[in-house]
């Protein structure tokens, strides 16, 4: 494979462009799998279940370097569905290398009869978008993947960027259909589960109940402070997920309007028992203000499980002041607990979906501290899969949890390669 053979920055960008917001991955790709004379090159998208991925694009060649097929080319039998022209082909995790090069944040390559096959992360920021598959017909030495992983990370910026305009991607991320109540709480839901910083790394997640449970997850990151919120609304279905977007739409307001933390609770408070309709329909939360500079971390918690913090392998839960739920008493007044990271510390917001019911059986301090070393991403899915194991296959409520990993040093740069630094990454699955 020549090295300057690989596509520059401007051409995959103006393939981009050129093409409709539903064909600019395949057109990035496409003009990739021509440069790298692959035999193929799929995009697949990481599935919202966490423990999937889906083939969205395949692009196979001849042996000239033409396109030998449609660009939706794949395999229409078992696990793959169809919306018209586009095929979503169903991969689930089986602990082989495309589980592994997303676990790891690492391209991996395996040979098969005179063919190499590479996958690289598509990843943003720690958030791991999907991955590129390669079939090369000749070796790909260090230099080769270093540009692969180059084009990778380039190409999670195609797909963030062209979603805004179509459905494509979240459809092929649906594998299970979405009810209404579904469809509205995962409005509320940020666009990206998992961030990667300087001086933290965070990763939220949620696994639903049969009837959505009214659960969500937020943070925005402003210059010096890290916002953050893991709410439950009361109830189950359409009410809870209508409850649901009064607290978080009003937090998001008053955040965005520069209100401190109590400020923030006031208000979702006002608008939950103003707009609820009924003094039974509340929310509970905790809020949360992160100080970067000095590791500071202000709480709010309105009638939630406590956050617990994880701290030199122990889990020791957050003592702070008690308050109402949000929207059960109209006029009440919060009060805001501290504590302070320190490098290595980890803080855990879950509700009540990962301790009660069946899910009590769980013995949730052991299993945070058996995934200390995991990346937050990796962490929250092994937590929910444990839920499962337990609980499941159904949920009687939502489980959901936020982790944030502190490292300290605010306004140091991450070391990131691909979009994800090595290392934070978890490691290697046992064979």
């Amino acid at each position: 494979m020549g090295h300057n053979d690989a596509p520059t920055l401007t051409a995959m960008l103006a393939a981009a462009e050129d093409a409709s917001p539903v064909d600019a991955v395949e057109a990035v790709t496409r003009e990739l799998g021509r440069a790298l004379h692959a035999r193929s090159v799929s995009f697949l998208i990481a599935d919202l279940g966490g423990r999937a991925l889906v083939r969205l694009a395949h692009i196979p060649f001849d042996p000239s370097g033409v396109s030998a097929g449609g660009a939706r080319d794949g395999d229409d039998g078992a696990g793959s569905r169809r919306r018209g022209d586009d095929v979503a082909t169903l991969v689930p995790f089986d602990g082989g290398p495309q589980e592994q090069a997303l676990r790891m944040q690492a391209v991996k390559v395996r040979a098969d009869a005179g063919t190499w096959t590479v996958w690289a992360p598509v990843t943003e920021r720690g958030e791991a978008v999907g991955l590129l598959e390669l079939v090369l017909p000749e070796e790909p030495d260090r230099r080769d993947l270093a540009e692969i992983s180059r084009i990778a990370h380039v190409l999670g910026f195609v797909v963030i960027a062209n979603r805004r305009h179509t459905d494509l991607f979240e459809w092929g991320q649906r594998t299970t259909p979405f009810n209404l109540s579904a469809e509205i709480q995962r409005r509320l839901l940020p666009a990206a589960f998992t961030c990667e910083a300087g001086a933290f790394t965070l990763s939220g997640w949620l696994e639903p109940a049969a009837s959505i449970g009214g659960d969500t997850f937020d943070y925005s990151l402003a210059r010096h402070l890290l916002h953050f919120s893991v709410t439950d609304a009361m109830g189950h279905g359409v009410a809870s997920a209508l409850t649901a977007t009064l607290g978080v739409s009003s937090l998001r307001n008053s955040r965005r309007r520069g209100h401190d933390l109590i400020a923030q609770a006031d208000a979702a408070n006002a608008a939950v028992a103003e707009h609820a309709g009924t003094k039974s329909t509340f929310v509970t939360a905790v809020l949360g203000r992160l100080d970067l500079p000095t590791g500071a971390c202000e709480l709010v918690n309105a009638g939630h499980l406590p956050p617990l913090l994880v701290r030199d392998g122990a889990v020791h839960p957050v003592q702070l002041p008690r308050n109402f739920p949000l929207g059960m008493v109209a006029g009440a007044t919060f009060s805001a607990g501290t504590v302070t990271l320190v490098p290595g510390d980890r803080l855990v917001i879950l509700t009540d979906g990962m301790r009660e019911r069946r899910a009590a059986r769980l013995d949730l301090d052991a299993e945070l501290r058996a995934v200390t070393a995991l990346h937050p991403r990796e962490a929250a899915r092994t937590l929910a899969d444990a839920v499962l194991r337990v609980a499941g296959p159904t949920l009687a409520d939502d489980a959901t949890l936020l982790i944030v990993d502190w490292y300290g040093g605010h306004g140091r740069p991450r070391r990131s390669i691909g979009g994800a630094d090595p290392a934070r990454a978890s490691a290697a699955l046992p064979d």
